[in-house]
């Protein structure tokens, strides 16, 4: 079994491997060319994500500065926008649906480090794939981590930590993240009966 499998089984693997090491240099080389195109070379950006993500939508927009370590194990869906700042560490599969709107600085880390010192310092490391549903929207500076599934319609409330899943349809926020409520049609009417001329 290679350590990529590993990786996607969801077992200790060595990060500091020959092939996950190449994989993540082009990675890397990829997020600076990604990062170094000017902010109106929309078609250029557009072509380096969709050659190198597993999947996209037709429509998607990812501000920079991006970052991501293996491009490769990457899936967005329609319509996702990634603002300013975001980070992907996806040692196993990111899957993003559509519709999904991630606020700036924000985070999905898949890949962690096991407690055991001994552990860490022979370079083991596990992953878990992160699922994000339809119709998402990510507070700004949330962080995402490996193994959470998030489902649709949800709302992260900004700075939240989501070590858990999430159900669709939910306010949820903290650290951990925890359920604050469902969502209602009142928490758009607040919105839109405020008075924006003060």
């Amino acid at each position: 079994m290679t350590e990529w499998e590993k990786a996607e089984a969801g077992m200790f693997y060595v990060g500091k491997q020959e092939e996950l090491d190449r994989e993540r240099r082009f990675s890397q080389e990829l997020s600076f060319e990604y990062n170094a195109l000017r902010p109106s070379q929309i078609r250029e950006r557009e072509e380096i994500i969709r050659k190198h993500f597993k999947k996209t939508g037709e429509m998607f927009r990812i501000e920079q500065p991006f970052h991501c370590d293996f491009w490769g194990r990457v899936s967005i869906g329609e319509n996702f926008f990634s603002n300013y700042n975001f980070i992907i560490l996806a040692g196993n599969h990111i899957d993003i649906g559509d519709n999904v709107m991630i606020a700036p600085d924000c985070g999905l880390y898949a890949a962690g480090h096991p407690f055991d010192a001994e552990a860490r310092k022979a370079g083991l490391e596990y992953a878990r794939p992160i699922r994000i549903g339809d119709n998402v929207w990510v507070g700004g500076g949330a962080k995402i981590m490996g193994g959470v599934t998030i489902g649709n319609d949800a709302v992260i409330a900004a700075g939240s930590i989501v070590t858990r899943d999430m159900p669709g349809h939910v306010l949820a926020g903290g650290n951990p993240c925890r359920v604050i409520r469902e969502i209602s049609e009142k928490d758009d009417r607040k919105y839109m009966e405020w008075n924006w001329q003060r």
